[in-house]
């Protein structure tokens, strides 16, 4: 399940520009610098497998598998069988590929490789393995500028923040990036955010090194860093009650709840993933930690570096409610002593801001109807006729469209497409009349396809409503077209 805060809106007055810089950055090194990776691997296997070492290293690396397992990590019995298979089929491609990307491995070998071969087989692994090491593996992006807990630089605290494993990792990292990140910068400006941006990534990846010392696998992404503006974003808002959106399976929708009590249960979800999830590659505790981080420094710091304008925040629902029948008294009045125009830039500037209250469409349809030879009162009329089939109402949208019919359209025909939608909406309506009057429009407009689609309808219509001649009627008149 993804829950996802999502209270503001992009204002694209005052685009999210530094968003779009971080997001520009990560796609430049991801196609520009990570792009040698592939080249480099292909040219570190072909030496590889050139210099039989595969054959070499092969044994150790089970033995060594094996010697984790016991010691270390049960989870890696899956990694034990998949190895011993491609050993079966001979897949060396497969295991020169595993080898050469196990960092851990190479170092075992380097520790251990008096105890594992002969002179002449250390001599042949000392000759070609370092240096494919040293020209090829360490110098994948992954490996020189992630951050591998083993060998935690500070540096690497901020380059590892702009590395991706794949197109998929990029993609979704820069949508959830954007996704949070306007508003954050919102919040900040463009500056504290950046910098607030790469301190939640940087102790994402000092909470993630302190749980995992010793290890040479490197961390990559935005994650911990996108983690740690989602726990800015609730702390921003702490109690008050804000939307979220959240997706499960197929379903998704909305729902308000106060900002703070989710902070805990994506630190949980994350920690359970943690720990149920086994070798799947998500860095779920840098996840946990670039939360806590963001939320952190939010609460430490919000009473100087991290305060926020009050003017960030909307007003509460009630308040919002307060102001908007302000508004539409105003709008009323000017209606009551017919200062028409003042009443239509006020209804129009309300209808902008809240598109979710009908009432004032209607208000501007009516007021565009008294000049029905004027072109806004065609879009008004399309508007309100839209809006009704959007709301599933059939019957108010077909009574939109009779009014126009008898206002204007003779001034301002409707395209016959627009027919074609109330067409529809009277048959749902069982309404006959009209959807045949509806049809004498599109036929009029000669559009062959459109008129050949309404006609065969109603044909259809009349025959399950057993009415054959009329049915006969509309097919003969189709013949005839």
């Amino acid at each position: 399940m993804l829950i996802i805060p999502f209270e503001k809106t992009v204002d694209w007055k005052h685009p999210p520009w530094m968003t779009f810089c971080l997001m520009l950055v990560c796609l430049l090194v991801f196609t520009f610098y990570q792009g040698k990776d592939s080249r480099l691997m292909n040219s570190a296997v072909e030496a590889y497998l050139n210099a039989g070492l595969d054959r070499l290293e092969a044994p150790a690396y089970e033995d060594y598998l094996q010697r984790r397992i016991r010691l270390e990590d049960e989870n890696l019995h899956d990694q034990l069988a998949a190895f011993r298979q491609a050993v079966e089929q001979d897949y060396r491609l497969g295991i020169a590929v595993a080898l050469l990307s196990d960092r851990a491995f190479y170092g075992y070998l380097q520790d251990n490789r008096d105890l594992i071969w002969t002179a002449a087989e250390r001599q042949q692994w000392q000759t070609t393995r370092v240096a494919i090491q040293h020209n090829q593996i360490e110098r994948i992006s992954a490996n020189e500028l992630g951050l591998v807990p083993a060998e935690m630089s500070l540096y690497s605290l901020i380059t590892y923040q702009f590395l991706h494993g794949g197109w998929g990792h990029l993609i979704g990292n820069m949508v959830f990036l954007f996704l949070l990140g306007f508003t954050v910068e919102r919040a900040l400006g463009p500056v504290r955010y950046l910098l607030a941006y790469l301190a939640c990534g940087a102790l994402s990846g000092v909470i993630y090194t302190l749980f995992t010392l010793g290890s040479t696998v490197p961390l990559v992404g935005a994650s911990g860093s996108i983690s740690g503006l989602m726990g800015m974003y609730v702390a921003f808002f702490g109690a008050r009650r804000i939307r979220f959106f959240y997706f499960l399976v197929v379903y998704f929708n909305f729902f308000r709840a106060p900002a703070l009590t989710l902070l805990p249960v994506w630190f949980a979800k994350e920690l359970f993933d943690y720990w149920t999830s086994t070798n799947s590659g998500v860095a779920y505790l840098a996840h946990a930690g670039g939360l806590a981080a963001g939320a952190a420094l939010v609460f430490l710091l919000r009473r100087n570096w991290m305060q926020v304008s009050e003017t960030f925040y909307e007003p509460e629902q009630e308040e919002q409610d307060q102001q908007f029948a302000r508004e539409y008294g105003k709008a009323m009045a000017a209606l009551g002593r017919m200062d028409f125009q003042q009443a239509q830039q006020q209804f129009a500037g309300l209808w902008r801001e809240h598109p979710q209250r009908p009432v004032l469409l209607e208000h501007l349809y009516q007021l565009a109807k008294l000049r029905p030879d004027q072109p806004e009162y065609r879009e008004r009329a399309l508007e309100l006729l839209h809006l009704r089939l959007k709301l599933q109402q059939p019957d108010k949208a077909v009574a939109v469209w009779q009014e126009y019919m008898e206002q204007a359209e003779d001034q301002q025909p409707l395209a016959p497409v627009e027919h074609n939608r109330v067409l529809f909406a009277a048959l749902r309506e069982d309404d006959l009349k009209t959807a045949e009057k509806a049809f004498e429009r599109i036929r009029r407009s000669g559009q062959q396809d459109l008129i050949h689609e309404a006609g065969r309808l109603l044909v259809d219509e009349f025959n399950k409503r057993q009415m054959g001649p009329k049915a006969n009627e509309y097919r003969a008149l189709l013949k005839t077209l």
